[in-house]
């Protein structure tokens, strides 16, 4: 059965989208079926990482939660960014347009919630997978609520700030309340002067969860400007080597 895992932040600007690209292509890369849904339909972009350019996207999750298209008229076949991969390795996005007239749309419309959790479980029979990895959009709202409640793991990206620290405390409560399985929290962004077991442990006490890893403010990531998979065409940097080190988490 497929483990499906969601991403997600309380608020915009954690790297949610980087972290959500770079975590699933390793997990892929270790032998697995993986998909990636891009459910922040509001602010889409994780197809950029993918090398996906708007030209060569003909439907998008937008299309089928709109009638437009079937499903499978929605996924793209991104195996290209591994590097490293066994026979049973592939990963595969469904992208969100980001088209303004479309997000326009999204935004004055809404879309119809129940057709989105039927597509997940299509999708997972479909391409017969072994992760699915949902990006959700910020903060709580409906379709976070869908996401949360059909997750097995919920991944939340965190900066150590103030303003996350008082929201991840709200948005994990809501995960306890729908009983998600298990709740793991990423420390995004963090300044190299930090004392990192320190805040690992602070984290962990504040909200009685698990922290799978801590990620460095990265000149090198922030360089790279989302042209493609960071873990992948950097294997050996500490950025990767934490993301390999949560992907053994996720996968365990």
């Amino acid at each position: 059965m497929a483990k499906i895992i969601a991403i997600h932040s309380y608020r915009g600007g954690t790297g949610k989208s980087n972290l959500t690209a770079n975590i699933a292509t390793i997990v892929a890369q270790a032998g697995n079926r993986v998909a990636i849904v891009d459910t922040d339909l509001p602010s889409p972009g994780i197809h950029v990482l993918f090398g996906l350019g708007e030209e060569q996207i003909k439907n998008t999750l937008n299309s089928y939660l709109w009638g437009q298209c079937a499903l499978k008229d929605t996924i793209y076949n991104v195996s290209h960014v591994m590097t490293q991969k066994t026979a049973s390795s592939a990963i595969y996005l469904l992208p969100s347009s980001a088209k303004l007239a479309d997000i326009s749309r999204i935004l004055r419309e809404g879309y119809d919630f129940e057709l989105l959790l039927e597509g997940f479980k299509k999708l997972i029979d479909l391409l017969e997978l072994d992760y699915l990895f949902i990006d959700t959009h910020p903060g709580l709202n409906q379709e976070t609520l869908v996401s949360l409640t059909i997750s097995n793991l919920v991944l939340y990206i965190m900066r150590p700030d103030k303003q996350d620290f008082q929201g991840t405390a709200v948005t994990i409560d809501v995960a306890r309340r729908l009983q998600v399985p298990k709740v793991l929290i990423i420390v995004n962004k963090a300044l190299k002067e930090y004392n990192f077991a320190q805040l690992s442990q602070e984290v962990e006490s504040t909200y009685k969860t698990r922290v799978a890893g801590i990620l460095q403010q990265s000149d090198e990531v922030m360089r790279m400007a989302s042209k493609g998979i960071f873990a992948v065409c950097y294997p050996e940097q500490l950025f990767s080597r934490v993301i390999k080190g949560i992907a053994r988490q996720i996968i365990l």
